[in-house]
């Protein structure tokens, strides 16, 4: 069997990281994309540390707001990994929180395009050819804030708890032809950027969560991994809650 060739979006990232690393770890030929405004150099930095730490991750630029762009991000990744996509993780995302009788057009805007919209664009390139090779994998990174709501964000909430409604309609679609997929919402999860929360809101947060501690990156990944593994042909459509017992439903 050849190598697996795998997109993940929004790779460069905290969470991004770990499940690009989770996939290698597997053996999977991984692919991350970035957009990072356009900082190229940035992306290549990224590149050398995870090269640094044993990972030989590739790079490929993709604004997942803008179609042209998301097509030009797929065939870079073919021409890179020498092949199409298998296995496509859709993970890139943003938040402009507030409340909603202060959100602005914009705001709400932004968020739906950048988390859901961006989730026809990516996966509409690359069905096609995983129908025709009879195997797919595709995993829609969500969040417990869908499941449960959260004050601030009803861009994000909304457009996240559309994600999964995508999942489970294409997983219909597509899962007599060996294509699975799913959804993965984690919880509060310990990246860089949250490590930057103060401690003491940080603590206030973990007094919610049952397990009495944030994720780790590197659970998340290992969630997404199993969901895109050849052996996780049986599970798809489904919902994958990794938030430490904060929402049980």
């Amino acid at each position: 069997m050849s190598q697996r060739i795998a997109l993940v979006t929004g790779g460069t990232g905290g969470l991004g990281t770990a499940i690009c690393r989770a996939l290698a770890d597997e053996g999977v030929r991984v692919v991350a994309g970035y957009n990072s405004g356009g900082n190229h150099d940035r992306a290549l930095a990224w590149q050398a540390e995870q090269q640094a730490a044993g990972y030989d991750i590739l790079v490929a630029y993709g604004d997942v707001t803008d179609e042209a762009s998301c097509a030009a991000c797929v065939e870079r990744v073919e021409e890179l990994a020498g092949g199409s996509v298998d296995i496509l993780v859709n993970n890139a995302g943003i938040t402009r929180d507030g409340t909603f009788r202060k959100m602005s057009w914009q705001q709400w805007d932004e968020v739906l395009t950048a988390n859901l919209d961006s989730m026809f664009h990516m996966t509409r390139l690359v069905i096609n050819p995983m129908l025709e090779k009879g195997f797919g994998r595709i995993v829609n990174i969500s969040s417990v804030n869908a499941q449960k709501g959260q004050f601030g964000q009803c861009n994000y909430s909304a457009a996240k708890a559309g994600i999964h409604g995508f999942t489970k309609a294409l997983a219909q679609e597509v899962a007599a032809k060996g294509v699975t997929v799913n959804t993965v919402s984690p919880g509060y999860v310990l990246t860089p950027m949250v490590e930057k929360i103060p401690q003491e809101i940080r603590d206030k947060i973990i007094r919610q969560i049952p397990v009495g501690r944030m994720g780790r990156p590197a659970e998340i990944g290992r969630a997404v991994a199993f969901l895109c593994s050849d052996d996780c042909g049986y599970v798809t459509g489904s919902d994958f809650s990794t938030n430490g017992g904060q929402h049980m439903h």
